[in-house]
């Protein structure tokens, strides 16, 4: 298997012979091999470039040319894409007015992503489904756009037209060249992200992440005590590294036992009962998980070695090191919902989704983040189906939780009964879900479906129709329809009860 990816691997052959004896793909092994050098870095990075030793342009330059030197090593000359992405955004942050700069640094930065990954897909090499360029691409794609549209909230904005997530993540002052390469390509996030906001990031770089400011959410809500001693990730990071090597270890054990290309294989749909067809596909998606707990929860150490990642304190005065953690495993694992289970997986990019997305869409934000997501992840038909199907089952999934939810929690027993016959549902509906995003192709997940004669797809149509719900927004309008109602209300029968003194006077 590696001897024939080395020709599609476009980065360093320096550990070809290791890529050979252990059986991996070469851009694999260039991808850990990365990874584990810029660990070391992000230690060496936070004891002898500490904010208190060295200035804030010293900890850019570094932390810029070593992204660059990762980047060429398991990319080689594709890296040069990274350079032009944020070359071509950057120019539209400068010259195109601030009013419309975010709509057209959005329509660049994404253009020119799409525009890789057409290439890639189906000029170079389609279905390969390894370590490549575009994915770098997609975390900085994430950056840019984050960033223009952060500039466009504190530059034009009043405090008064912003959210309270949008106060906090607001730019008021157009970052350097230096700044900008340096939060989009440092080496702690180049090749796995995770995406964050420039203020956090800029915070970090300036020393300052330990300040109260950077101790609140989103809403304004501090987390725990603030305290003046510079906490110490190490405990983090040496739980986030086990956590890893047991990931990495449950991966390789399993994912060629359980290959999700069987269960469209015609003589096992033919000789299997339906319901261990169910068992099995779920299982096939628990072996396919494993792989992005690695890699992200591996991104999130790195960060946290550098000291990137500080999000205030729990109640037991003990630090916490979440801020740009990309998933929380048992909340997956058991999620009781299929929100649940989207909350709690790639966080970071769900987080860009609603700032960028779904916040901002005046028409069907469910379906416009749905089809972002989409867009972003690549040109495979899969991807497509799979969120298209996610539009339904995220649908469905609310018309239940509104309408039979509340009759199950009348006591805990019944309120369990519910949680488990949730969780398995949640279960069998991402499985089902996420197969074309595993099988990519339109032929195969179309066959998928049909082995399923489109059970779920039917299902939720069926559940949207009979338990119609209220969207979000709506529910919220009517809230607040309903109390100014009130407030007028009482603003009439106090008028009608000063009028009636007046008359007895």
């Amino acid at each position: 298997m590696a001897t024939q990816t080395t020709a599609s691997c476009t980065g360093s052959t320096l550990l070809q012979p290791l890529s050979e004896i252990i059986n991996l793909p070469l851009d694999q092994v260039n991808f850990v091999a990365c990874q584990l050098f810029a660990l070391l870095m992000a230690v060496w990075f936070r004891i002898y470039l500490h904010p208190s030793k060295t200035s804030p342009f010293i900890r850019h330059v570094v932390a810029t040319l070593l992204g660059f030197y990762l980047a060429l090593f398991c990319f080689g000359w594709y890296s040069l894409h990274f350079l032009v992405q944020s070359g071509l955004s950057y120019s539209v942050m400068v010259f195109a007015g601030l009013e419309n700069m975010h709509k057209y640094c959005f329509i660049v930065t994404l253009g020119y992503l799409i525009l890789c990954q057409i290439t890639r897909v189906y000029v170079f090499d389609y279905g390969m489904y390894s370590a490549d360029f575009t994915g770098p691409m997609m975390v900085i794609t994430q950056k840019i756009t984050s960033m223009a549209f952060e500039i466009h909230d504190g530059l034009t904005k009043r405090e008064g037209q912003l959210t309270p997530g949008q106060k906090y993540f607001a730019i008021s002052r157009m970052p350097s060249l230096l700044e900008y390469l340096s939060y989009n390509c440092n080496f702690m996030g180049i090749l796995a992200g995770p995406t964050c906001s420039y203020n956090d990031y800029k915070a970090f770089i300036e020393g300052t992440c330990y300040q109260p400011r950077h101790q609140e959410n989103a809403n304004g809500k501090e987390n725990g005590k603030y305290k003046q001693t510079e906490p110490s990730p190490k405990n983090d990071v040496i739980s986030k590294l086990c956590t890893c090597a047991i990931s990495l270890a449950v991966y390789l054990s399993l994912y060629k036992l359980l290959p999700v290309e069987r269960s469209i294989d015609d003589d096992f749909v033919n000789s299997t009962p339906f319901h261990l067809q169910v068992v099995y596909l779920y299982l096939a998606m628990l072996a396919l998980r494993p792989k992005y707990y690695f890699v992200w929860t591996l991104a999130d150490a790195i960060n946290n070695a550098a000291g990137f990642g500080f999000n205030g304190y729990n109640k037991d005065g003990s630090p916490r090191w979440d801020l740009i953690s990309n998933l929380r495993i048992l909340d997956i694992e058991f999620a009781t919902s299929f929100k649940l289970f989207l909350d709690n997986w790639n966080i970071q990019t769900a987080l860009w989704l609603k700032r960028v997305c779904y916040e901002r869409c005046p028409i069907n934000p469910t379906a416009a983040t749905f089809l972002l997501s989409a867009m972003w992840h690549g040109v495979y038909p899969g991807y497509y189906l799979t969120f298209l199907t996610g539009i339904g089952m995220t649908m469905a999934a609310r018309a239940v939780r509104h309408n039979i939810r509340p009759y199950f929690l009348v006591s805990d027993s019944y309120k369990g009964i519910y949680d488990v016959i949730t969780w398995a549902w949640t279960q069998v509906a991402i499985s089902y879900t996420v197969a074309p995003f595993v099988l990519l192709a339109v032929g195969p997940s179309l066959k998928f479906y049909r082995t399923w004669y489109f059970g779920l797809h039917l299902l939720c149509l069926l559940v949207v129709l009979a338990l119609p719900v209220n969207s979000k927004r709506r529910q919220a309008k009517e809230q607040q329809d309903d109390l100014q109602k009130d407030n007028q209300t009482d603003h009439n029968s106090t008028d009608n009860n000063c009028n009636q003194k007046e008359k007895t006077t």
